[in-house]
């Protein structure tokens, strides 16, 4: 191979469109733009969405949901997750990460521990949030449950 027999690959590089350049390229006289109207019209068109004057897709659509800006969003795992562990473990949000025990929220603000499933180990769970239930079966199955910033 030598460096005056290399070329790009097959389709990667287009020749620019020549306008107006006779009838035989195809694109001579109208230019690829049809006769009069608005699209043939230098800086002619319409705005993206507009349809003619009909009521447009985006106001005919009723508005649904609401986002709270200042709500916090939490990393979430039941009890059930946490039944497998060995006693004594100590589970933070690292922990829970680490063992893709929860599945990952963007923009979260912590862990928040769920009271869903039975859980018979003791362990010590270090979250930001827990449920009332989360919090008395890891206390009833002999474990600790620490609230964490």
């Amino acid at each position: 191979m030598r460096i005056d027999t290399l070329s790009p690959a097959e389709g990667a590089r287009t020749t620019k469109k020549r306008l107006g350049r006779g009838i035989g390229s195809g694109l001579g006289k109208t230019s690829g733009k049809g006769h009069k109207g608005q699209w043939a019209r230098s800086g002619g068109g319409v705005r993206p969405g507009f349809e003619g004057g009909q009521m447009p897709l985006a106001r005919r659509i009723p508005k649904r949901g609401f986002h709270n800006k200042w709500g916090k969003d939490y990393m979430i795992v039941n009890l059930s997750a946490l039944n497998a562990l060995p006693a004594g473990t100590v589970v933070d949000y690292g922990f829970v990460v680490e063992n893709g025990l929860a599945k990952e929220v963007k923009n979260n603000v912590g862990l928040k521990v769920l009271g869903g499933g039975k859980l018979e180990v003791a362990l010590t769970v270090k979250a930001a949030k827990f449920s009332e239930t989360a919090k008395a079966a890891i206390e009833a199955a002999g474990g600790t449950a620490e609230v964490i910033e």
